[in-house]
């Protein structure tokens, strides 16, 4: 068991502004938080496929049979949203592993505690994401 899970053990742990920044117990409080969303998302990924092996019936009726398949194209989407959410997780976990987690890739400073615990797959501190997504603004607009 990798230290930071040892000395985070406890589940009543929230990460504070008073710490020291990704220190020990953090780091395990955002690894277990990391793989719970991993877990929850593959157990839903696993129902769907069961849910979609199952549901193979050939309905007569036009309209039911497009429901039918809009569900299945809605439920598709989102399948593949989370299939790109895990490999930012998994990215997020590596990031931990290397020590260069809770820092924006942008400017290197701390991303905070507060977003980190809202959003633990972020990779850009507030301000360089404000920074960012008025950029994208600008661009689209052109």
């Amino acid at each position: 068991m990798p230290k930071a899970d040892v000395l985070a053990s406890d589940p009543d742990y929230r990460p504070s502004e008073d710490e020291s920044f990704m220190n020990q117990k953090q780091l395990g409080y955002f690894r277990r938080k990391l793989l719970a969303w991993k877990d929850e998302i593959l157990r839903e990924s696993r129902e769907t496929v069961v849910h979609l092996q199952s549901e193979t019936e050939n309905h007569p009726d036009l309209a039911d049979r497009a429901t039918s398949e809009t569900d299945r194209a809605l439920e598709l989407r989102t399948r593949d949203r989370q299939r790109k959410l895990i490999s930012k997780i998994d990215e997020a976990l590596r990031r931990i592993d290397e020590g260069s987690y809770g820092y924006c890739e942008e400017t290197g400073e701390p991303i905070g505690i507060a977003r980190l615990d809202a959003r633990p797959i972020a990779t850009l501190s507030l301000e360089a994401q404000e920074r960012h997504e008025r950029r994208e603004r600008i661009h689209r607009d052109d």
